[in-house]
């Protein structure tokens, strides 16, 4: 594990990111310090430009803007995980499960996988969030992780299948070790970054599947994220009179935090891929020798 987390930190584009996801954390934690006014309530003109006293401007409630973006990273972020964790979980376990089992137990969770797979997620989010009304950012995240597990399912059980043919997985199976700590020691230590890309990724759309059906009207117009912050922009006509800051704020958030987990996806990609590593091995001896042929033409 350490030597994993050495390689993650060591690489750009995963460091990268991780500072970035890291900071959101940060702020989403010490949201009750870092926000200048209550976030609810009005304490400034109706659509207030950006200003010393309000950095991101006010809603049309007179609402300060920075202080809705902060407690909105926390509700955001909160919905994220939650359903990331539940995807990856459920992925993990049905995809281990039908490649190490194997026979009607395979075929039975290959058909589940299968059928997930064809339905059209987001319209089956919207059919069930409109069934169930304006729901809260906690039934959303299980909606979302209830409905969002067959491709992380799909690409472990074909890993799984890969890994059930080694030497070692045989061979423990031939001394009798109980099909537990064939899974849990044997099996997924090798496809822990299947399913940290799994998780990372579920994250990813989660966080924008949240603010559309919330930007929708399907959220809690109680609770505070950056769906309903768009949203409420959305109802004041914002852009229409000009407040662009109220949209502008919110989206710029949900693009950051969706680059920064997208460079640790691609740097979990490049420290599980040989290929890849290897390709930035090569990378980097070109580049030095092109530095060295510079030297040398400089000395001639």
């Amino acid at each position: 594990m350490r030597g994993l987390f050495r390689s993650f930190v060591r690489n750009r584009k995963a460091a990268a990111g991780l500072t970035i996801v890291v900071i959101y954390v940060m702020i989403g934690l010490a949201a009750p310090l870092l926000s200048p006014y209550e976030p609810l309530a009005r304490v400034g003109r109706p659509h207030q430009p950006p200003s010393w006293d309000h950095l991101l401007g006010t809603t049309r409630m007179g609402r300060d803007v920075l202080s809705q973006l902060i407690w909105g990273t926390r509700i955001s972020l909160m919905v994220g995980v939650l359903a990331g964790v539940i995807v990856t979980v459920i992925g993990t376990v049905i995809g281990i499960v039908a490649a190490y089992v194997g026979g009607l137990v395979d075929e039975v969770l290959n058909f589940l996988t299968n059928v997930i797979l064809v339905l059209p997620q987001l319209p089956l989010l919207l059919v069930l969030a409109a069934f169930l009304g304006q729901v809260d950012p906690l039934a959303i995240a299980v909606i979302i992780g209830l409905t969002s597990w067959a491709w992380g399912a799909r690409v472990t059980r074909a890993q799984a299948l890969s890994l059930k043919t080694r030497d070692y997985i045989q061979a423990s199976q031939m001394v009798g070790e109980p099909a537990w700590r064939m899974i849990l020691v044997e099996m997924l230590p090798n496809l822990l970054s299947i399913v940290g890309f799994n998780f990372i990724g579920s994250i990813i759309f989660t966080i924008i599947t949240q603010a559309t059906l919330e930007f929708l009207g399907l959220g809690s117009p109680l609770t505070l994220s950056w769906g309903t912050m768009l949203y409420n922009a959305q109802t004041a006509s914002a852009i229409m009179v000009g407040a662009w800051w109220e949209v502008l704020a919110p989206c710029i958030a949900i693009v950051v935090i969706g680059v920064g987990l997208s460079l640790m996806n691609f740097g979990v990609d490049e420290i599980s891929n040989p290929r890849l590593r290897t390709l930035g091995t090569v990378s980097k001896a070109v580049k030095l020798q092109r530095k060295l042929d510079r030297a040398r033409e400089g000395q001639a």
